[in-house]
């Protein structure tokens, strides 16, 4: 966890991620040059530029025909997300709800460029990721804050490795500090905290570096109910400031509902995207609202269609042993 944060701000100095030729765009070759205009009883009349097929989008992530397998020690291969399309648009909360061991996590990776898919391509605004960027900051469960940095410190560290000045990096950080309502305890150590505050720390330092993309794997799964509903009402409130992206992965339905404004339902391995839920309902929520619960029971429905699978899955091949 430590090596991936020291390795994402390590790459903000070199200017983030490379972009590669992009195999997903067009081949570049002159095709047949286009008419400007046509003579018609010997006048030359203008053609008018061709109407789109459909209102641009601002497309923030791509993936397009994405499968990804892992080689095993006997030379079989175990597939874990298979033909994943999907498009997300810039500033959409996302979230993704699966069976364990549906690849929601790997599908995380795969935006953050920790890891490649096998086919496929995976973009973000239309440039192929080849590696982590500070334009898409990853949280997990473990939030990799250094215990010996105080909690400015820790806020501030992405910033003084990109070689910002002392000031403006510190004026930053109490900016976000604030924002997520920490400013009395930039001078204390990480041990200090409660978990739902190094949750923020760990937030605040990501929103620091002003990323397009903020890609969360079950950040609040081990708090406890109380801190998680704050965190939820946090996080909403930050999004809406800041406009980022969020992939957001969660095995809690309800959590789901309430933050999304799309829930994705992965299927069991190889992981698939079973089917798209349009959160409709008027924010701000909470999971106790009967509009949430009603739709939280129909996604859960089809989620434990999934999990059954798997268990049956799991009973067979120990049969077979």
């Amino acid at each position: 966890m430590t090596n991936y944060v020291i390795d994402l701000f390590s790459r903000s100095i070199g200017g983030g991620r490379v972009r590669p030729e992009n195999p997903c765009e067009d081949d570049g070759l002159p095709g047949p040059p286009k008419a400007k205009a046509v003579k018609r009883a010997g006048v030359e009349i203008p053609l008018e530029p061709a109407a789109p097929d459909r209102p641009a989008r601002k497309e923030s992530i791509s993936l397009s025909g994405v499968f990804r397998s892992y080689a095993n020690s006997n030379g079989s291969r175990t597939p874990a997300l298979q033909n994943i399309d999907l498009e997300i648009e810039q500033g959409e909360f996302v979230c993704i709800v699966g069976p364990s061991g549906c690849g929601k996590s790997t599908l995380l990776h795969l935006l953050a460029g920790l890891d490649r898919p096998t086919t496929g391509c995976v973009t973000v605004d239309g440039a192929i990721v080849t590696g982590p960027g500070t334009d898409r900051i990853l949280l997990f469960q473990e939030l990799g804050l250094f215990p010996w940095l105080t909690v400015r410190q820790n806020v501030e560290f992405g910033m003084k490795m990109s070689g910002m000045p002392r000031q403006e990096r510190t004026d930053r950080a109490r900016f976000f500090l604030r924002m997520v309502h920490l400013s009395h305890f930039e001078d204390h150590y990480i041990h200090q905290l409660s978990g739902g505050m190094k949750q923020r720390v760990a937030l605040a330092r990501s929103l620091t570096l002003k990323p397009k993309i903020l890609l969360m794997d079950e950040p609040f799964a081990a708090l406890d109910a109380q801190t998680r509903d704050l965190l939820h009402d946090e996080l909403e409130r930050v999004w809406k400031e800041t406009s980022p992206t969020i992939v957001f992965v969660t095995h809690n339905v309800r959590e789901a509902v309430r933050l999304g404004d799309r829930v994705l339902l992965m299927s069991f391995r190889p992981g698939r995207i079973k089917k798209e839920f349009e959160i409709d309902l008027q924010r701000p929520r909470h999971v106790e609202d009967s509009d949430v619960a009603q739709l939280s029971k129909e996604i859960l429905g089809q989620l434990r269609e999934e999990i059954d699978r798997s268990f049956n899955a799991e009973y067979s091949r120990e049969e077979k042993r």
